[in-house]
């Protein structure tokens, strides 16, 4: 269990290279917010959360699948797991945060994955060359 990670875990990682690369800026693992969620968005009021299938009882087959041993440890933390992601979610909606969560089963898709930040994170973020001026002519980058 001590190398079970909950931050910069590699589904993370994906997540949050691929919301950078489309522009978008985020703050981590915010400590004030429900259930410290993995990425946050002040401006737009928004976070997201990556969860691991199995550890957050996903309902896909790897997130249905049981545990073959220490049933009676394994079966109430995951369970627990699951209805604390319910109250952080409700606790988070209630204050006024749109919540998405990105399972594992879902980042082998970039581009499914993709659409789906985009179409909840709202309008694209700029990237870096729109957003800096340029040096010599004090326009706008390409």
């Amino acid at each position: 269990m001590r190398a079970v990670r909950s931050k910069n875990t590699t589904l993370e990682m994906i997540v949050r290279r691929l919301t950078h690369g489309l522009g978008y800026r985020y703050r981590l693992h915010r400590k004030d917010l429900p259930g410290r969620p993995d990425l946050v968005f002040p401006s737009r009021r928004k976070v997201i959360f990556v969860h691991g299938c199995w550890w957050h009882q996903h309902d896909c087959p790897h997130g249905r699948r049981l545990p073959a041993s220490r049933r009676e440890y394994w079966l109430p933390k995951l369970s627990g797991n699951r209805r604390r992601d319910q109250v952080n979610l409700r606790r988070l909606r209630e204050m006024g945060w749109g919540v998405l969560t990105v399972w594992e089963c879902e980042v082998s898709d970039r581009d499914l994955l993709r659409d789906r930040l985009e179409g909840f994170l709202g309008a694209t973020g700029a990237s870096w060359r729109e957003r800096v001026p340029c040096v010599t002519t004090g326009d706008a980058g390409p």
